[in-house]
């Protein structure tokens, strides 16, 4: 009997404690609920406008300047440097004397020549005078047939004899002309390899410097076999030759804007590639010979191109994307095709349209729906800075 009065008052005290809650609970909702949670705020981000204009399309490679024309000035005849008349470094002309080899030997042939020369027609001179004088006597019966076949012969003989003078003559002015040793381009001047008082001949090996012709100047570039059928469409098309520009190493200065000359005549199988022949003009000489350029062929110019700052294209699993910025101020995940990047701006195939907002910097802090605020001036260029310290690398 104790025991089921026990356990009816334990049913009854639970079921006034559940009374009570359910009554507070109507009566104080506010109190006993959980607070509702906060709505995050908007994400600062920097943002871009997609531009549409004229865009030049670029094929790039590396590639080695090398110089129009070098020559290495060599001695044709042996004897000792008289004279040096250049300074190395000068800029000099076709024709310009360089060095003078010692023309005295040279000088006295022409002048023993000579001598022989007139010694010769001296006695053609008398042999003709002979001649005449047999003729006549043999016309009167005083001189034989044979004596004047002989005299006229000896004629013959001294003719030949003044020709092959006049020949040496000429051959012995041309190794006098052959110890000035002239500029054969218009060029500079490199280092000297022998000083006045030594020997040079035709053997020598350096000679006597190299003259290297700086203006025009070649530039053989590289570019993937794969480009070739685009080259030659844009040849066909153009009817003119394609524009080459050339850029030092870090792409910050630009060198000189050339004509693509020479597509090379075979694949280079070791490396699959195909090389390119470019001509610049060089008048301030920004292009040196050996020098490592980036060469960019102008292929085409896509009108009304879409283009957008590099930092927008971001790469994932399913290839490139960009974050754009939806009217409401929420941000959503576009996949793009990207045609190039050149010069920090992406020229978009595919994707994005004309005056869509994208973000530029901030897209690690961001997921599909959120909300983003657009900085500007300085506080955008302060989050670009933050940006690129906290972006992991990859």
């Amino acid at each position: 009997m104790k025991k089921k009065i026990v356990v009816g008052a334990v049913m009854l005290t639970a079921a006034v404690a559940t009374g009570a809650l359910l009554y507070a609970m109507h009566d104080f909702p506010f109190e006993t609920a959980a607070a509702a949670p906060a709505r995050p705020s908007p994400v600062p981000i920097v943002a871009g406008t997609v531009s549409q204009h004229d865009v030049p399309i670029y094929l790039t490679g590396v590639g080695t300047v090398i110089a129009y024309n070098t020559d290495v000035v060599r001695a044709q005849i042996q004897g000792q440097i008289f004279t040096i008349n250049f300074t190395e470094g000068q800029h000099v002309h076709a024709g310009d004397l360089l060095a003078q080899i010692d023309p005295r030997p040279y000088q006295a042939l022409i002048d023993q020549y000579t001598g022989a020369l007139e010694r010769d027609q001296a006695q053609l001179a008398n042999a003709n005078a002979n001649l005449v004088r047999y003729t006549q006597l043999g016309a009167k019966g005083w001189a034989t047939p044979q004596l004047i076949e002989t005299q006229k012969a000896q004629v013959g003989q001294l003719d030949g004899a003044i020709t092959t003078d006049k020949a040496l003559i000429e051959a012995a002015k041309v190794q006098l002309s052959f110890t000035r040793l002239t500029s054969p381009i218009d060029g500079v001047v490199g280092i000297r390899q022998i000083d006045v008082g030594n020997i040079i001949s035709p053997s020598s090996t350096n000679g006597l410097c190299v003259v290297t012709q700086l203006d025009p100047i070649s530039l053989i570039f590289t570019l993937p076999e794969t480009v070739l059928p685009q080259i030659q469409k844009q040849q066909q098309i153009n009817k003119a030759p394609l524009t080459v520009i050339a850029y030092n190493q870090d792409d910050t200065i630009e060198l000189g804007q050339g004509q693509l000359g020479l597509v090379n005549n075979e694949i280079l199988q070791t490396t699959g590639s195909i090389q390119l022949k470019a001509n610049f003009s060089n008048k301030e000489n920004k292009l040196w010979p050996g020098e490592l350029v980036n060469a960019r062929l102008l292929l085409d110019t896509r009108h009304n191109g879409l283009t957008v700052p590099a930092a927008v294209i971001q790469q994932g699993p399913s290839g490139a994307y960009a974050w754009v910025v939806n009217p409401d101020n929420t941000v959503a995940i576009r996949q793009v095709k990207v045609a190039q990047i050149s010069d920090g701006q992406a020229l978009i195939d595919s994707g994005l349209s004309a005056n869509e907002r994208v973000v530029v910097d901030g897209q690690y802090k961001l997921q599909p729906g959120t909300h983003v605020i657009a900085l500007h001036g300085k506080a955008a260029e302060e989050a670009a800075a933050q940006d690129a310290m906290q972006t992991p690398i990859p």
